[in-house]
C-alpha cells in the first residue's frame, strides 16, 4: 500500500505576495536588498543569486514586497507564468511573483521546488488569461498533489539536486569562459583602437535579417518555433517553444534560416540577449528574432558576438531601443551598426586565441542539455507513486 498522501498544493506551502516600492522615491532604491523580477530568474537555473535592482530597508518597509529567505522558492505568476527558482540568499520580489515556503510538517523546500517544476503544465492550464495569463492564490488550491513521506522526499530531491549541481557547475564555467573572451575582446578592440583602423558598416560584411512575422499554427508535433523569450544565457530554451508543421517550418526558413555560425539577437521584450549557434544540426526556426548571418562571413562570428555583448554594443542597443509598453529594437537600427576594426589579419589572429574558449562553451552547453534532459525525464517518474522509479530510504532513520 502506498504511503503517499493526497493534498491540495496550497495546503502544504505558505504563499507570499510581492510588491514594488514607489519608483519616484530615490531613497527606496538606494539600498542593498536584492529585489527580484521575472527577468532575474527566467533562465532555467535552479538558484538565483543576483538581481538587476536593489531596494533599501525603507523601500521594504514602505511597500507590499516581502523578504524571502535563502532556499525559499520564487514562481512567476503573471505574463510568463511558471518560471521557478530557489533563492541563493535573502531577497525581496515584485508583485508579478509569489514566494513559496514549504510547511515543515508536510514537505521540504527542495522537494516542493521539484514538485512545482513537475506541475508547471497544470499552472499553465489553470492560469486565468486576459491580456496576460495569471495565477492567483486560489490556483494553488486547485492543484491536487501526492506527497511521499519526508525521508523519501529528501532522497528524491537529492537525486535531482545532484544533476542540477552538475548543471550549475557547467553554467558557472561558461560564465567564466564568456568573461575571459569578453576581456580579450576589450583589450584587442576597445582599449587599443588604432588611428589606421577602418570603419565597416555591418551589412557590408554579412546580412542582417529577422525571423518570420507570420504566426504559424501550433501543432502537437513538428519543429520548434523560437521567439526572443527563448534566448537565454548561453543557450536556447528549445524545449519550451511551441511546435509548427514541417510545411510552415520550410516556409519560415526560406526567409530566415539559421545556420552554423549565425547569431541570434532578442529584438523584443528583454532586448540584447545574444546566442552564437555553433551546432551543425539545427532543427528550429525563428520569429521576431534578429538574425546576424555571420555564417556568410565566419571570420566575423566571434567578433560580432562579443561586440554585441561588450560595453560598446550595449551602449548602441540602449541608444537605439524604442517602445514603452514593450521595448524593441528595429531591424534598421541593427543594420546601421558600424565596426571600427584593424586589418583582417588581426581579426584572424584574435579568432585563434578565442576559439578554444568557444569550443569549451559549446561542449559545456551540450553537456548541460544532456543533463537537463535526464533530469526532466526523471522528474515526473520520481514524483509519481506508481513505482516506475523509486528511491531507497531507511523508513526509521530517513536515509539510504
Amino acid at each position: 500500500m502506498s504511503e503517499w498522501k493526497g493534498y491540495k498544493l496550497g495546503e502544504v506551502i505558505d504563499i507570499f505576495g510581492g510588491g514594488t516600492p514607489k519608483t519616484s522615491v530615490f531613497e527606496y532604491w538606494d539600498g542593498s536588498i536584492p529585489w527580484l523580477s521575472v527577468a532575474d530568474f527566467n533562465s532555467g537555473k535552479k538558484f538565483v543569486f543576483s538581481t538587476e535592482k536593489c531596494i533599501s530597508e525603507l523601500g521594504l518597509n514602505n511597500s507590499s514586497t516581502k523578504l524571502l529567505n535563502k532556499n525559499d522558492i520564487i514562481i512567476s505568476a503573471r505574463g510568463t507564468v511558471g518560471a521557478i527558482a530557489m533563492l541563493g540568499k535573502q531577497m525581496a520580489f515584485n508583485q508579478s511573483c509569489y514566494g513559496i515556503r514549504a510547511k515543515r510538517e508536510f514537505a521540504t523546500n527542495d522537494y516542493i521546488y521539484y514538485l512545482l517544476k513537475d506541475t508547471v503544465d497544470r499552472f499553465l492550464q489553470i492560469s486565468h488569461g486576459g491580456v496576460f495569463d495569471t495565477i492567483t492564490r486560489d490556483t494553488f488550491q486547485e492543484i491536487d498533489i501526492l506527497l511521499p513521506p519526508l525521508p523519501e522526499q529528501k532522497e528524491i530531491a537529492s537525486v535531482l539536486s545532484s544533476l542540477d549541481d552538475k548543471i550549475d557547475l557547467l553554467h558557472r564555467q561558461n560564465e567564466t569562459l564568456e568573461a575571459m573572451a569578453g576581456t580579450r575582446f576589450r583589450k584587442w578592440f576597445v582599449e587599443e583602437v588604432g588611428d589606421d583602423w577602418e570603419e565597416k558598416v555591418i551589412t557590408d560584411l554579412f546580412e542582417i535579417r529577422d525571423g518570420t512575422h507570420d504566426s504559424p499554427k501550433q501543432k502537437d508535433a513538428g519543429k520548434p518555433l523560437l521567439t526572443s523569450k527563448h534566448i537565454l544565457n548561453n543557450r536556447l530554451d528549445i524545449e519550451n517553444a511551441y511546435l509548427i508543421s514541417n510545411e510552415d517550418f520550410e516556409n519560415v526558413n526560406r526567409r530566415s534560416k539559421v545556420e552554423t555560425n549565425d547569431i541570434l539577437f532578442s529584438m523584443i521584450g528583454t532586448i540584447g540577449l545574444v546566442y552564437l549557434e555553433q551546432s551543425t544540426e539545427i532543427n528550429y526556426c525563428i520569429k521576431n528574432i534578429g538574425l546576424f548571418k555571420t555564417s556568410q562571413n565566419p571570420k566575423w562570428s566571434y567578433y560580432t558576438y562579443l561586440w554585441l555583448k561588450s560595453s560598446v554594443g550595449q551602449e548602441f542597443i540602449h541608444k537605439n531601443r524604442s517602445g514603452s509598453t514593450q521595448e524593441y529594437i528595429s531591424l534598421g537600427s541593427l543594420r546601421s551598426i558600424v565596426f571600427s576594426v584593424p586589418h583582417i589579419e588581426v581579426i584572424e589572429e584574435f579568432n585563434v586565441t578565442v576559439k578554444p574558449l568557444f569550443d569549451r562553451l559549446k561542449n559545456n552547453s551540450d553537456q548541460i542539455r544532456t543533463l537537463e534532459k535526464l533530469r526532466d525525464s526523471l522528474l515526473p517518474k520520481l514524483m509519481s507513486d506508481d513505482g516506475e522509479v523509486r528511491v531507497e530510504y531507511d523508513k526509521q532513520r530517513g536515509s539510504k
